[in-house]
Formats: structure tokens, sequence, C-alpha cells
């Protein structure tokens, strides 16, 4: 997996997931990959950076960690998941936006996955304070 050096500004859409959140997922499922990562953020071992384009590459038999990019992109990485889940000893867990009224929420969450709402909001990466929007844990 590609090792790279890239640094996110507060006002992308790359919103670093919470040490302790990550942990306690971490605990309960047992990643094994992370495939829209940096080699600053990445949660796991194995991963992928932008270089390697996770949305290009096969999750198969793989326990995934997803907190993808939260721009329009996120549909793409949202529709991969759904799709990589379906292969064999694939699991995807990702952590986005609590979106429910998107077309990607009702074509490939909604009725198809576990959603677990976070109460509250969260708070990413090195911010001072909360995220602007709720958030949700996507089981596939």
């Amino acid at each position: 997996m590609g090792k790279m050096n890239v640094h996110y500004s507060s006002k992308s859409n790359d919103w670093a997931t919470p040490q302790d959140f990550f942990d306690g997922l971490d605990n309960e499922f047992n990643f094994t990959l992370d495939p829209c990562a940096t080699s600053e953020n990445a949660k796991c071992d194995n991963y992928f950076t932008i270089e390697d384009d996770g949305l290009k590459q096969s999750w198969e038999g793989e326990t995934v960690f997803c907190n993808p990019p939260y721009g329009r992109e996120i549909k793409l990485w949202v529709k991969k998941a759904f799709q990589e889940s379906k292969k064999p000893n694939t699991k995807v867990v990702m952590l986005i936006p609590a979106r429910t009224d998107t077309k990607y929420f009702h074509d490939y969450i909604y009725m198809q996955a576990r959603v677990r709402f976070i109460k509250g909001r969260l708070k990413f990466g090195n911010g001072k304070g909360n995220a602007p929007f709720p958030s949700m844990v996507v089981i596939f």
C-alpha cells in the first residue's frame, strides 16, 4: 500500500476520525483495511491513499473501516461499500454524515444496511468544536 505525505486543511472534505471513537468500533469489528487514508491518518496497517484510489481497489476478504471524503464523491464511496460488502468474507463499516434525504442513502443504505445514528455531534481530527452535522455508522 502506498505511503505519501498529504496534509488536509480544516476547509477540506476530509474529517479525521476521532481515535477513541474508532477504537470502540475496532474492538467490535477488528478492522483490516482503511480504503481512503493518508499515511498520517490511516486507521489500519493495510490502507489505500489517494494515489492508490480505494474506489478502484478490491476490498474482498477485508473488514473495512471507511470514513470517506464528505464532498460530492461520498456517493461513490457509499456505492462502493455496498458493492464490496456483497463479496465473500467482506464487511464494511462506514462513518458518514447522517444525510437521510440523499439518493445514495435510499439506494444503498436504507433497508440494506444496519445504521447507528450517533447521539450528539462528533469532534473530528484536531477540530476545536463539534462537527456542523450529525453522523451515523453504516454497517454493510
